[in-house]
């Protein structure tokens, strides 16, 4: 099958179409209904009748934008009719909801006389916290667009004029670095004189280019002052008429800076590329062909050609999906009364700024595990990197707020928690823990330190201030990575091979602690020479380090086999166990053990029952611990389902557990509150638990493999928990995330040793 009979068929999978629309508040009780409708809605209408702002607060008005269109230009298709475009308006909803959280009701109109859609737009103004205009032809969305902004209270955004202009200006600032070009003398060439043309020639004046080095053509050639004065032009191309000669695009793209092409593909030729000035920049975003191809940009100079398409198969995608959602996410949460130019010029700076950073794993193997890193061919960041989220929404909202048109003010560190959270539990509950490693940053050992991987981590580490890092490696391949990745950061290295020098003593440490399991003093040298996973190990037993990571290219019992001999549980423990917090939408869950004791008895789930739960309160979760089996409190009784029985006994008999604790319980018994509060009403939990302790390895390992995998938790992880010194084994493979995740949490352990 083609993409054609592809997209018809996912878009006839039942049900039809690609939205719906769901409940956020509970309906299973008549009283949940009569609290949604009658008779209880009418508060909330009576407070809205005497308070028209507490519609923000009673009503989904402030995270509703209306998807608005009546099918006149859409991309690609032209003039298909209001019915038809409902897909593009429905995919446009997708994106929304998907990249910003944001609900989407599409509106296609059935009208063409601008001031017949003006009418019916303006008269939702009650319903939407914001409006978007799609694919409405020029010159009427023009008319359309300035009267809505004129004449509502809340914000109108027409996408096909201002997204690629914000998208593009991101690209063309960086491409302005790169190429060592200023923005403000730049000669810039348009192919295009339509609703994104002009708005994008407006935005880079925003910028800082100068509006009389823009030369704009149309069909007819140049733009020119002779043509607006003989009245060939509409009032809007007129704006960049230029007191120049007459000619066609080739004529006009002699020793330009940068060709911005927004018409139709194959106008430009490699000759007209060569005419360029050192080092152009070309930005052929006609869809789905653009002006000139990627290769043959490319091949038609020796020197630099930073090229940008609308194209997803080429560097530098110009893809409007990196502006709307996030644009509109940062105006809705202040209650902007518009979009004006400062929130604009804002989300462009912010996507400039955000190519420069290192880029995450997860966004790599979206796009085929290709090197991204700024330069030539990485101008813009990816669509489907979330911290555009956390850049573009703040940088929106703090501009709204700065420029006076904000209704609402916002702390935007608290803000960029929030948006954390709606991207997943699993970041707002990593965000508690960061925040408390930044409070007081510890030395962390990385005993991979040449792992490229690492060398990232250490980086964030450094530039968020979660950690001191301590990369453990050779010193020229550390600094070679880290020049090659482009990272500016100065990292502490800690060098193996010269453990005679700084490090003399942890060869003599080692054998102390390991004479008497048969370890000779030269192979103690050895060792510490070696193997990094030992000699972090007595880094941090040594207190030259507060906490270690490492794992990342050691399988888990490898890794973990040196700091439990050197560094061992702590002294009120005599077990360590591996947790991982899995995050539901609504729900956090801490299961444990899935990584190290293969066979516990009940003392051993006692203890590592204790351990997650003072790991959970590292999290801000109050623990309540079931003992999982498959028997529920006694129905089936053999030393299997006795061994979780005994340690729930235990935990409730010790006065220093201050968490309720119940089992033996099967699994859906421990998170399904109906079953508790119903058939097994005399258990100690008043809600359902969220530290599930496992009866061996095998049952833990696969249960939160499952819960991952088919549940759609995310999971973090593994933690180890029980050690003496903050130690944390990675899985193989993991991501940079992971590793910044895991360290934030060794960072918040050494706190709490201290």
């Amino acid at each position: 099958m083609g993409i054609d009979e592809d997209s018809l068929e996912y878009h006839a999978e039942d049900p039809p179409g690609k939205l719906e629309i769901s409940t956020t508040k509970p309906t299973n009780t008549q009283r949940d209904l009569s609290l949604a409708y009658s008779p209880g809605v009418a508060a909330p209408c009576n407070e809205i009748a005497a308070n028209p702002d507490d519609a923000y607060k009673y009503t989904a008005k402030g995270n509703l934008v209306g998807v608005v269109s009546n099918g006149s230009a859409v991309l690609g298709l032209g003039d298909i009719g209001a019915q038809a475009s409902k897909p593009v308006m429905e995919g446009k909803g997708v994106l929304f909801k998907r990249f910003a959280d944001i609900d989407v009701f599409d509106i296609e109109l059935d009208e063409a006389d601008p001031e017949k859609i003006i009418d019916s737009v303006r008269s939702m103004e009650p319903t939407f916290g914001g409006i978007n205009l799609e694919d409405i032809s020029a010159p009427e969305c023009f008319t359309i667009e300035e009267t809505l902004r004129e004449e509502m209270d809340i914000p109108v955004f027409h996408d096909d004029q201002h997204g690629t202009a914000i998208i593009s200006g991101a690209a063309l600032v960086n491409a302005c670095e790169i190429a060592g070009k200023d923005i403000g003398e730049l000669d810039i060439v348009f192919s295009g004189a339509g609703a994104s043309a002009l708005a994008t020639a407006r935005f880079y004046v925003s910028l800082g280019a100068t509006r009389e080095n823009i030369t704009m053509c149309d069909s007819s050639g140049i733009i020119t002052q002779e043509r607006a004065e003989a009245g060939d032009v509409n009032k809007y191309k007129r704006e960049f008429a230029r007191d120049v000669p007459g000619g066609d695009l080739a004529d006009a793209m002699e020793d330009a800076d940068v060709f911005v092409g927004l018409s139709i593909g194959g106008l430009v030729s490699q000759e007209m590329v060569q005419s360029m000035a050192d080092n152009p920049i070309v930005f052929a975003m006609a869809n789905p062909d653009p002006e000139i191809g990627y290769e043959a940009a490319k091949e038609a100079r020796d020197d630099t050609v930073i090229m940008a398409t609308g194209r997803s198969d080429y560097p530098n995608q110009v893809n409007n999906v990196l502006g709307f959602p996030f644009i509109f996410r940062g105006a809705l949460d202040v209650r902007a009364t518009e979009i004006n130019e400062e929130m604009k010029v804002a989300a462009a700076k912010a996507l400039a700024d955000l190519a420069k950073q290192d880029v995450p794993d997860a966004v790599v193997k979206a796009y085929g595990d290709q090197p991204l890193q700024f330069g030539a061919d990485y101008i813009i960041p990816k669509p489907l990197d979330p911290r555009v989220l956390f850049e573009v929404a703040p940088a929106v909202a703090d501009a709204a707020m700065d420029s006076g048109c904000a209704r609402k003010e916002l702390d935007l560190d608290e803000y960029e928690e929030r948006l954390e959270a709606r991207l997943g539990k699993s970041r707002e509950m990593m965000r508690v823990v960061l925040n408390k490693a930044k409070s007081d940053p510890k030395r962390i050992a990385l005993a991979e330190g040449n792992d490229e991987k690492m060398i990232r981590a250490a980086y964030q580490l450094a530039e968020q201030g979660i950690a001191e890092p301590i990369l453990i490696g050779n010193p020229n391949r550390i600094e070679k990575t880290k020049d090659r990745l482009g990272l500016e950061f100065d990292p502490e290295i800690a060098n193996p091979r010269e453990a005679d020098g700084e490090y003399e003593d942890y060869a003599d440490r080692l054998y102390r602690i390991r004479k008497r399991k048969g370890l000779t003093k030269s192979e103690a040298v050895d060792m510490i020479r070696r193997d990094t996973n030992y000699f972090g190990s007595v880094m941090v037993e040594c207190g030259d380090a507060d906490a270690m990571l490492t794992g990342l290219t050691h399988h888990y019992p490898s890794a973990l086999r040196p700091p439990l001999q050197v560094i061992g549980t702590r002294e009120d423990a005599n077990y360590a166990a591996g947790v991982y917090m899995l995050t539901f939408k609504n729900r956090v869950i801490f299961c444990a053990d899935t990584t190290v004791n293969q066979d516990p008895d009940a003392k051993v789930l006692a203890e590592v029952a204790e351990h997650t739960a003072d790991l959970a309160r590292r999290f801000n979760v109050d623990p309540r611990v079931a003992m999982l089996s498959y028997s529920n409190f006694g129905s089936v009784d053999n030393p299997g389902t006795r061994k979780p029985r005994r340690a729930a006994n235990m935990l409730r008999d010790d006065p220093k557990v201050d968490f309720p604790v119940d089992g033996e319980m099967q699994a859906d018994t421990a998170v399904v509150e109906e079953i508790l509060e119903g058939t097994y009403d005399f258990a100690e939990f008043d809600e359902p638990a969220n530290v599930l302790v496992f009866p061996n390895l095998e049952a833990g390992n696969i249960g939160y493999k499952l819960l991952q995998r088919l549940g759609g938790a995310e999971a973090i992880g593994p933690m180890l928990v029980g050690m003496d010194k903050p130690v944390h084994v990675l899985q193989r493979g993991d991501e940079v995330k992971d590793i910044v995740n895991l360290a934030g949490v060794a960072v918040v352990d050494a706190q709490q040793n201290e």
